[in-house]
Order: C-alpha cells, then sequence, then structure tokens
C-alpha cells in the first residue's frame, strides 16, 4: 500500500512539474553559423557572456533592456546551464573568454563540429498580475557548427551531373583557374567509363580537397563545396567522400568510374540530410548566418562575387525550403544575415556597408515564411573611432596583433551596392585586412562585452519570445 502511495505520489509530481514547465517555460533554439572566418566562435562568446552581464543587473545590451521595458517586462536572472548528459560537444564560453583576455589574447580557433549550450533567462511577467505569478523561463538553446556545412544546403537538391557542370564551369574561370591546373589536368587524363577505381577515385578527392582549400585560405573564396572535404567532423574523411566532379553525357554505364562517382555523391548528400540538417534544422527557431563581408570587399572581386554567391546561395535555399515541408523549416521564423567587423568601419561609413550587405545578400522572403534581416554588427569591438588628418578619410585605431600600439585603418570607399563586373572600383589594389587584438576584458565576462549593434541584433531575435 505505502509502495503504491509512493508511485502516485511520484507521478503527480511529475505532471505538476510537466504542467508548470508548460505554463512558465518556453525553448528557444537558435542555430549560429557563417561563411569561414566570419567570426562565428566570437559572436556566440559574446552573445553568451552579454546574457550573463545583462542578467547580473550590467547594462550590456540596452537595446534589448529597452525594448522590454516599453512592455513592463525585465530579465530578472540569466543563467548558464550545466552540460549533463547531452552528446555534442559543449560549447565552453568560459574558455573562448580566457583565449580573449589572457596575458598574450588570441581569437579563438574556427568551429569543427557541433556544439551547443543552452541559457535560461528568468524573465518577469508584465502588469498588477504579474507580481503575483511565477516568473516565466525562456531557455535558449544556442547549437554552433561549421558554416562549411551550411553551403551544402543547396547541394541537397542537385544531381551529381548538375553539381559537375556548375563546378568544372567556375573552376575554368579566375580566380579559381589559377589554382586549378593540377586538378583540370588529372581529368584530362582520365577515361570516364573505365571501371571504377578507388585508388584513382581517392587520388582525385585528394587534389580536387586540395584545390578547395587553397582557394579558401590563399585567394579567401567561400563558395566551396562539399563544406565536409574542408570540414569533415567526427566521421573523418570516409571513403563516401571519394568523389570529384566529372563531365559526362547521358547515365554513366554501369561498374565505370563516373558511375562511382555518382553513386559517392548521392551517399554523401543523404548522409549530410540524414546525419545534419534532417535532425538538427527541423528544429531551429531562429537563424543567424554570419558574413565577412568587408574581407571579402577589400580582397578583390573574385573573392566578393565567390562570397556574395555563398551567401544569396544560403538565402534562396532558405526560402525555397520554408515553403515546403522539408527539413521541417516552417518552424523557423526568424533569420538573420549578418556582417561582421563592422568596428574595422568609420562610424561615417557604415549605413554605406549595411547597404552594400543588403545588395550583398539580395531580397528574399514570402508571406508566411521566414521574417528576414540584415545588419552589421561587431561581436566583439576592437577599434575606437580615430582623428582623421585634415582633410582626409575617417579612419579607426586598433592594435595589430603582435604590436602593442594603436594604429589608424580605413578600409578605404564603401560603396552602397555591389560594383558592377566592369566598375573601376575592382581596379583598386587588393588587400588583407590586418587583424587587431582584443580589447582588454574581464576574464570572467563579469562585465560583458563591448560591442556594436549586438544588442539590437539580440532585441530582434528574441523580442516575440521574451
Amino acid at each position: 500500500m505505502a509502495a503504491g502511495l509512493g508511485l502516485l505520489g511520484e507521478g503527480l509530481a511529475r505532471l505538476t512539474s510537466e504542467a508548470e514547465r508548460a505554463l512558465n517555460e518556453t525553448t528557444l533554439r537558435i542555430a549560429i553559423t557563417g561563411l569561414s572566418r566570419s567570426g562565428k566562435t566570437v559572436f556566440i562568446t559574446s552573445l553568451i557572456a552579454n546574457l550573463l552581464a545583462l542578467g547580473r543587473g550590467r547594462d550590456t545590451l540596452p537595446a534589448l533592456r529597452r525594448r522590454m521595458a516599453e512592455e513592463g517586462r525585465r530579465i530578472q536572472a540569466v543563467r548558464l546551464e550545466p552540460a549533463g548528459t547531452q552528446a555534442l560537444d559543449w560549447f565552453d564560453a568560459a574558455d573562448k573568454l580566457r583565449d580573449l583576455a589572457g596575458a598574450t589574447p588570441h581569437w579563438p580557433p574556427r568551429t569543427s563540429d557541433l556544439a551547443s549550450a543552452t541559457l535560461t533567462l528568468v524573465v518577469e511577467r508584465p502588469g498588477d498580475w504579474g507580481r503575483w505569478l511565477p516568473a516565466r523561463r525562456v531557455r535558449l538553446e544556442i547549437l554552433d557548427y561549421p558554416g562549411e556545412w551550411l553551403l551544402d544546403l543547396p547541394l541537397l537538391e542537385q544531381s551529381y551531373e548538375e553539381w559537375s557542370a556548375a563546378t568544372l564551369a567556375q573552376l575554368r574561370q579566375p580566380p579559381r583557374a589559377a589554382l586549378a591546373g593540377d586538378f583540370l589536368s588529372f581529368l584530362a587524363g582520365l577515361d570516364r567509363n573505365a571501371p571504377a577505381d578507388d585508388a584513382v577515385a581517392k587520388r582525385g578527392f585528394l587534389l580536387y580537397r586540395d584545390l578547395l582549400a587553397a582557394a579558401r585560405d590563399r585567394h579567401g573564396l567561400r563558395w566551396l563545396q562539399p563544406g565536409r572535404f574542408l570540414v569533415p567532423g567526427p566521421k573523418g574523411e570516409s571513403p563516401m567522400m571519394w568523389f570529384f566532379p566529372l563531365s559526362g553525357q547521358g547515365s554513366p554505364a554501369a561498374g565505370s568510374l563516373r558511375a562511382a562517382l555518382a553513386e559517392r555523391f548521392d551517399a554523401y548528400r543523404d548522409d549530410m540530410r540524414r546525419s545534419y540538417f534532417d535532425p538538427w534544422f527541423a528544429r531551429f527557431d531562429r537563424q543567424v548566418v554570419l558574413v565577412d563581408a568587408l574581407g571579402a570587399l577589400c580582397a578583390g572581386e573574385g573573392a566578393f562575387t565567390d562570397a556574395r554567391q555563398a551567401v544569396a546561395q544560403i538565402a534562396r535555399a532558405y526560402d525555397a525550403r520554408s515553403r515546403s515541408r522539408w527539413l521541417g523549416l516552417r518552424t523557423l521564423r526568424r533569420v538573420a544575415f549578418v556582417a561582421t567587423k563592422a568596428d574595422y568601419v568609420p562610424q561615417a561609413q557604415r549605413g554605406d556597408f549595411l547597404s552594400l550587405f543588403r545588395g550583398m545578400v539580395g531580397t528574399h522572403g514570402h508571406a508566411g515564411g521566414p521574417a528576414m534581416i540584415h545588419a552589421a554588427i561587431a561581436a566583439l569591438r576592437c577599434t575606437e573611432e580615430g582623428e582623421p588628418a585634415p582633410g582626409g578619410a575617417p579612419v579607426v585605431q586598433g592594435v595589430p596583433m603582435g604590436e602593442t600600439r594603436r594604429r589608424p585603418f580605413r578600409p578605404g570607399q564603401i560603396p552602397p551596392q555591389p560594383p558592377a563586373p566592369d566598375d573601376a572600383f575592382w581596379r583598386r589594389p587588393y588587400f588583407e585586412l590586418p587583424v587587431f587584438r582584443p580589447p582588454v576584458i574581464d576574464p570572467d565576462g563579469r562585465e560583458g562585452l563591448p560591442h556594436l549593434e549586438m544588442d539590437r541584433l539580440i532585441a530582434w531575435l528574441l523580442e516575440d519570445a521574451l
């Protein structure tokens, strides 16, 4: 009898707890990704640190605080949930802060796999009745994943023949043509209808993978598919990935090299859908896509055009999939395309920078689809406004990595719209953006991190959930 009463009590307690969560707790899932070198790790660190500091009473996100105050609400507390038994890697924001604030500060390494962290925001209820009701809890589940994988989203709708034709056409155009000689010579010596040979397939994969890495590292290119060729993830470089683009007419002969490559392409595409896109994209409520638009602009026409193609293809893929039930994207409510490194741009030019970025991404979206915005931010501000020389252009000032003194920097002209291919703008010298040191910050992040426009972006992402 006592055992039965105990089980009954446990059941009632569980039902009571579940009812309390249903009434007072909301879960919001935010996915953060970005094109290579866009500052995704620092963005997530800043998001976590500034929300935690806000929960301690620091005014780190004034736009969010003001927006909530207009509705008679405020965030009473913010806590970082323990890692628990989650299967994904833990996004250790405290470790990233130590990187940024150490005796020899440095930028954290790039993302190589899925990682997550969860914050719980305790939000007071508005109105006179709010004081008598328990506070609401909003759980922010933050997912970090490599931007290279995001580039495979448009790939899911292509056949091997379509992907091969588009990729080979790109390889014969600058700036890729300067890097593609060895790979194209390898293709020229192949018999497409020869029997499948794993040694040949792996040789072609390695040549093509190295070509993608060189395009990224030497020319700053971003439209690089397949994404796991550059960031393999926990599965590594399995035989499924031993494929490369190869042209051909008609259906490939059974047992031929081209048939084997097409089969591996299909297996890779299906694995990306099954392992990453289906289980994760179906859960997202919010998506943030980060882009180093300024770095691409300064690197020249080839790099800018390539980044523009990448981000526009991603935007189109989100838009197309939000129209269907595929990937569950009907749950995706808001998408933010975000240009990073806005602190490299003097204040007088930031309006043009944001306008340029809007033109780079293009206009997408439709009635009933996710809301989309464009923003230009610095998740961790590393510069200050500088004093230009008399009659000179505006500048910012920062400390380059490895140095101790501030230096002025100006990005040059920033056009308000993407320049046309024949525009004189592209005849100016190209250059790589300097890497500035992180500012002096508290290694515990108690005061938050200095930023530009992060508060407005976070307010937009969260406003309908708080």
